[in-house]
């Protein structure tokens, strides 16, 4: 028998996850980074930028995570990645580089807090940031596309972070 969103057992929990979004500014994506976020169990959404649309556009596809997910907007992305690295935070970045390690063979630290770093739905991480991170991971693409949308890549990033976690 399907489950429906009512009888569903599934066991509420939150982890020590931070997710960064530098000048993610695309309302839908926005919606669904809620969404993604709610799923699991993420502490602290950030969207950092100077125009974030938190609106009707976002709240089509949020499905009202919006209300259950705590979130702040923050002008530069730069000030909370510095500020959460001096609280002890493991920083990485989700962007493909030169150097970035493949999301499924990185070991993640799971004895301090996570914050993940995801960026501008053009442009990525801008390089001022990926210099603070302490690693780069990128998801292998088999197809002939090199990116994949900023919420689908989250959402694969979160989780192999929980699953992580969770075999600790």
């Amino acid at each position: 028998m399907q489950l429906t969103h009512y009888n569903t057992n599934f066991k509420q929990q939150q982890f020590p996850l931070t997710i960064i979004c530098q000048n993610v500014t695309n309302a839908p994506n926005i919606g669904s980074l809620f969404r993604a976020c709610d799923a699991f169990g993420v502490e602290k959404l950030v969207f950092c930028g100077t125009d974030i649309p938190l609106g009707r556009k976002m709240t089509k596809t949020s499905r009202a995570t919006e209300k259950v997910v705590n979130f702040e907007v923050k002008d530069s992305a730069l000030d909370v990645v510095t500020n959460l690295k001096q609280n002890g935070y493991s920083i990485i970045a989700l962007e493909i580089t030169t150097n970035s390690k493949a999301l499924h063979q990185f070991n993640f630290d799971t004895n301090k807090p996570i914050a993940l770093v995801i960026g501008d739905e053009n442009f990525g991480v801008s390089e001022n940031i990926l210099k603070l991170c302490d690693a780069i991971v990128h998801i292998d693409m088999f197809g002939q596309n090199s990116s994949m949308n900023v919420v689908q890549a989250t959402s694969i990033a979160l989780f192999e972070i929980t699953k992580q976690i969770l075999s600790k």
